[in-house]
């Protein structure tokens, strides 16, 4: 029966020690929002033939970054994609630029969906982690979400135009 007692007790130690540590690592956190408008510099796409659509491929975006607190920023983003009509998982590095040079580098994973050509998406999904920051951004930890909506493809375009609202969730070291 001691042996019941003393598992109920490190069980209950446990708990309150994850929500202890718990609370104290997501206070140290911040939050940083924007919106991306984002475009496409260069985009290849090779099928593979076994079903209609379906193809592997790599692109190059860009875009206009602007963050809830007023300031502004660019991104390049490197993506690639196995997909069929446009839906399927994509994978992306993005290095985010603010106009003080500083950096922050994410790396990507989610899907594209909703497409009905080659190359061409409706919707994109996805989390990442935050690999490198430079300048303000030196040792920054975290994650970040995004979700895109893409415009129709007009004639002449490698890809669609797009529009996301992103969140990175950090922290940063102790000065």
């Amino acid at each position: 029966m001691a042996t019941k007692k003393l598992m109920w007790v490190l069980f209950g130690i446990l708990v309150i020690s994850v929500w202890v540590l718990g609370s104290a690592i997501q206070a140290g956190a911040e939050t940083m929002k924007y919106k991306a408008y984002t475009y496409v510099v260069k985009s290849e796409n090779i099928l593979i033939g076994d079903v209609e659509g379906h193809a592997v491929s790599l692109t190059i975006r860009r875009a206009i970054l602007e963050f809830e607190n007023g300031e502004t920023g660019t991104n390049i983003i490197i993506i690639t994609g196995d997909r069929i009509k446009g839906s399927g998982p994509i994978s992306l590095y993005s290095t985010i630029t603010f106009t003080d040079g500083s950096t922050i580098v994410i790396k990507s994973q989610g899907t594209t969906g909703g497409g009905t050509a080659v190359g061409v998406q409706t919707t994109a999904e996805l989390t990442g982690e935050i690999i490198k920051g430079t300048g303000r951004f030196e040792g920054i930890k975290g994650t970040e979400t995004k979700r895109f909506k893409y415009f129709p493809l007009e004639k002449g375009e490698e890809g669609p135009k797009g529009i996301g609202d992103c969140t990175i969730t950090y922290t940063l070291p102790s000065k």
